[in-house]
């Protein structure tokens, strides 16, 4: 293959988009090489840290319980999830603006597209109210800083923040044998005022292990899942952080004794999760679990068999060092195969649109409403297992025709101060087909030009 094929699948497949193949140079690999780092810092202004995400839930129940006394009129007119959610809405838009202009502005978009990667991979949604004000901070404290390390760095720091103790139930999970539960077991007339217990919570442990490390077939068993529990017990991030430490482990909640987990024995005490933690991101499953994830977003549904063995062999030889990996991946013959395989999400779409046409953060406001349209809100994944990575997912009638009418919308607005043919010359190169080249010229005006070339299969694909 020439240089210039490579140039668009280093753009579009790798990247998020260029407006000019020519920024890539004559050294695709390089290009992407030279990107391999940490992601850059987001770009925003008012962008709150996990510390005082949480002390917002504090001021909420604070004035909530000092509002009581309301009257059932003024109730009717503005629900408590309304009002929930408008306390929080300053914080939670400025993480909108800033995920959003950072991809569309960055000069990195390797580095972006594995942040948001990975973010996808460690999952925290506002799907959980108590996460609300945090699913930014856990971004660029526990993802963005980590991607370029070592696996265990990025999973120890996703695993003790605070989002993720509260969005899968761990900031309430005590010890059957715990001080605290010990305690609390003595009073007869139990203080209103004492903390919520859940018991064991086992959601953490087994999300880590089925989705963050070893996979759902990964050779753990609920045995496994029940002790890790005990071992994440005690780490805990309630509504007023210690300080600027949003989560910290609290020994009165930690179930007592020794814990074995996948046949190793550890003991109590807060060393025990990081023990836990380099055991699993050193084990053979989690390395193919994430050769095939990494070798799934980039090259293909069903990816080739040859690649994620290259992969796992080189992250289980590096001991999960994420930049080697990266590597191997880029230098990966099967990745530049010419024909583009996945399908961008619509945040994907969005940011790609945005960054073709140099629409810079004047996109930003009318893009995130678009995402959500087009069936992928912002920090809300519907579950852990994050947002799909399969086209399929994102192929109904309703998805596609959402796609139509936003491209329609983009094209009125912009199609006739822009030459959409020269564009798609400049933008997708080779990957531009005779078919998608006939169709644009054959347009009746600019606008309708546009529209064909956000809709053709080589912009929707990457």
């Amino acid at each position: 293959m020439s240089q210039a094929p490579h140039a668009a699948i280093a753009a579009h497949r790798f990247g998020l988009g260029e407006p000019d193949l020519e920024v890539i140079g004559n050294d695709p690999r390089g290009w992407l090489l030279a990107q391999i780092g940490a992601a850059d810092a987001q770009r925003g202004s008012g962008l709150v840290d996990a510390a005082e995400g949480l002390r917002l839930h504090d001021a909420y129940l604070r004035r909530s319980r000092a509002a009581r006394p309301i009257s059932d009129a003024l109730m009717a007119s503005k629900p408590t999830e309304q009002q929930f959610v408008e306390h929080f809405r300053d914080a939670v838009q400025a993480d909108f603006t800033a995920r959003l202009v950072t991809a569309v502005t960055t000069t990195r978009p390797f580095a972006e597209r594995l942040a948001l990667f990975w973010n996808n991979h460690f999952t925290v949604s506002t799907a959980k109210a108590s996460t609300r004000g945090l699913v930014g901070a856990f971004e660029r404290e526990a993802i963005r800083p980590h991607i370029a390390g070592h696996f265990e760095d990025l999973l120890g720091a996703s695993t003790r923040h605070a989002a993720m103790l509260r969005y899968l139930d761990n900031a309430l999970s005590a010890g059957p044998h715990s001080r605290l539960v010990a305690r609390l077991a003595r009073r007869a007339d139990p203080d209103e005022r004492a903390p919520r217990i859940t018991g064991l919570n086992e959601n953490l442990a087994r999300e880590v292990l089925e989705l963050h490390t070893l996979g759902v077939n990964g050779g753990y068993t609920q045995a496994d899942v029940t002790t890790f529990a005990a071992v994440l017990t005690g780490w805990r991030a309630p509504r007023l952080p210690r300080g600027q430490e949003a989560s910290f482990f609290d020994a009165a909640w930690h179930e007592p004794g020794p814990k074995t987990v996948l046949g190793q024995s550890y003991p109590a005490g807060p060393d025990a999760l990081g023990q836990v933690l380099r055991q699993l991101a050193q084990h053979p499953s989690t390395a193919r679990f994430i050769a095939t994830k990494l070798a799934r977003h980039f090259v293909a549904d069903d990816p080739p068999a040859a690649l994620v063995d290259r992969l796992a062999r080189c992250y289980a030889d590096t001991a999960g060092h994420l930049p080697s990996v990266y590597s191997e991946l880029v230098r990966a013959p099967e990745c530049w195969m010419a024909q583009p395989a996945k399908l961008k999400t619509p945040e994907e779409f969005v940011v790609s649109t945005a960054r073709v046409l140099r629409g810079g953060e004047a996109f930003v406001t009318r893009g995130r409403e678009a995402i959500a349209l087009m069936g992928q809100r912002l920090q809300a994944a519907p579950s852990p297992a994050g947002w799909p990575d399969r086209a399929d997912e994102w192929l109904g009638p309703e998805a596609v025709w959402k796609r139509l009418e936003w491209s329609t919308r983009v094209a009125e607005r912009l199609g006739r101060q822009l030459d959409a043919r020269a564009l798609s010359r400049r933008s997708l190169g080779p990957w531009l087909g005779e078919n998608t080249a006939r169709q644009l010229e054959r347009a009746a005006d600019g606008p309708q030009a546009l529209a064909l070339l956000l809709m053709s299969p080589e912009f929707q694909r990457r």
